[in-house]
């Protein structure tokens, strides 16, 4: 019996592609596709599919959540997280979301068919590009007898936390997640006060010693990302 798949990218060129390579493999069937982690869940919540492939960050809802969400929705969809980012800490947030698989999205289309393949049988699969023995350490770590405070914020706080990281502005998070930059503001002043954090730097500081901060620029409002990216269009 072929393998059931849901692809969820914001990226339709993206999207597509991977439909396409998946398609190609024995024993695969793409049963649906999304752009964003919500819907995404309402086709698991329907299909039931063997493994949903996600992407890190997709407007709406990411691919952490939509992994959460996924084992309740469908216990046994397994999902596997496609991203650009190879920080062990991102990999290590994306196990404890429920993800059997992280694939880098500059690996090769092997690696991917391999992933879905070890995630459908129950096992875990992580680019060999990652070092499973510095991810291990981590996990082990993120294991101990104090409760993670990221596990206090809401869905949609995480999101906020994760594009501040990253190093978006406000205006930049509320066109991404479809909602206002007032909300973005709120969201971002609720996570917060639940972290301990003053301000905008002292969120930076925080993402960075989780190793969850891919930026290397100082925490001093200069430029970022989305800045760059109006600049050079």
């Amino acid at each position: 019996m072929a393998l059931t798949l849901v692809v969820a990218d914001d990226h339709r060129v993206v999207r597509q592609g991977l439909c396409a390579l998946l398609r190609t493999e024995p024993g695969f069937r793409v049963a649906g596709e999304a752009a964003d982690g919500g819907e995404a869940l309402r086709l698991v919540g329907r299909l039931r599919p063997d493994v949903l492939v996600a992407d890190l960050m997709m407007p709406g809802l990411g691919g952490l959540e939509a992994a959460r969400q996924a084992a309740r929705l469908s216990p046994r969809t397994r999902t596997v997280i496609l991203s650009m980012h190879a920080d062990v800490a991102y990999i290590a947030e994306a196990l404890r979301a429920g993800a059997a698989g992280y694939v880098l999205k500059e690996s090769g289309a092997d690696e991917l068919v391999r992933a879905v393949r070890e995630a459908a049988a129950g096992r875990r699969f992580i680019s060999p590009a990652i070092s499973e023995a510095a991810l291990d350490v981590y996990v082990r770590k993120a294991r101990g007898p104090s409760r993670d405070p990221l596990d206090v914020l809401t869905a949609r706080e995480r999101e906020v936390f994760y594009l501040t990281a990253e190093g978006h502005s406000g205006g930049a998070i509320a066109r991404r997640l479809f909602i206002s930059p007032r909300t973005v503001e709120s969201h971002r002043a609720n996570l917060m006060g639940k972290l301990g954090l003053r301000d905008h730097k002292d969120l930076i500081r925080y993402a960075a010693r989780r190793g969850l901060s891919p930026l290397t620029r100082e925490p001093h409002g200069g430029p970022t990302a989305d800045d760059a990216s109006r600049k050079n269009p």
